[in-house]
């Protein structure tokens, strides 16, 4: 289905090829030496993660397909790689095709550091050791969620605050991160702020919260009760009255 989805919808791809087996797909790779690879999760013997592991380099870019599965995607987020839902959505196909264009050229050479770290990601037992993956204008780091102390909109792009680290720019929006990290012990107080509730000492009685480096991050009002909530639930200072 999804073979008969990219020769119809997606005229970008002009070469493709399909396996039916993990067997059949490791030597087509070596000889077909493709630049995308639509690799699906839950495979017969073995995982597209098992399948990723099993090559010593990534020459390609990856995007997963699976029905939905909350860890795995998760992990993939996390690696800052690209996926799809199972029933495949024609638009959603050829967004996440027009994304591998885009980035193709910028992220071949991170493209080994992302797929390990997935992997990584993937192995982990513990959401608490997913690393986040920032591409930035210097390279790519992966950063444990407990070093990150805040995010900070800048237009399209998003600012990291982080522990014993300078800030650094990534180009991607709050929003994607704020998806991202709020399962994961953040909270958006504000619509350019996403921060990290291990680092609020405590919310003012006129709306601004007080972090561990000394930091004041505004709350908007629509948020304030939500923030309230989340607080009394962590044990954190509330404001007087």
């Amino acid at each position: 289905m999804l073979e008969i989805l990219i020769r119809k919808y997606v005229p970008e791809i002009t070469e493709l090829k399909s396996c039916n087996s993990v067997s059949a797909a490791l030597p087509a790779l070596k000889q077909f030496k493709p630049s995308l690879l639509f690799l699906d999760i839950k495979m017969p013997h073995l995982s597209g993660f098992d399948f990723l592991n099993h090559l010593q380099q990534w020459d390609f870019d990856v995007i997963f397909t699976t029905a939905f599965d909350q860890y795995a995607i998760n992990a993939i987020r996390f690696s800052a790689l690209d996926y799809l839902l199972k029933p495949i959505d024609v638009t959603e196909l050829r967004h996440a095709v027009r994304r591998h264009l885009l980035r193709r050229e910028n992220v071949g050479k991170n493209r080994n550091a992302l797929v390990h770290n997935l992997l990584q990601n993937a192995k982990s037992g513990e959401d608490s050791e997913h690393k986040l993956a920032l591409t930035t204008n210097d390279g790519t780091y992966f950063l444990l969620t407990n070093e990150i102390m805040r995010c900070e909109a800048d237009r399209n792009y998003t600012w990291f605050y982080l522990v014993n680290r300078k800030p650094m720019i990534v180009s991607r929006t709050l929003k994607e991160f704020d998806e991202i990290l709020t399962p994961h012990g953040f909270i958006r107080s504000h619509k350019s702020h996403l921060v990290n509730k291990s680092f609020i000492i405590k919310l003012t009685s006129d709306g601004t919260l007080c972090l561990t480096d000394g930091t004041k991050v505004s709350v908007s009002r629509r948020r304030k009760e939500a923030l309230l909530r989340s607080m009394i639930l962590t044990g954190l200072q509330l404001p007087d009255g």
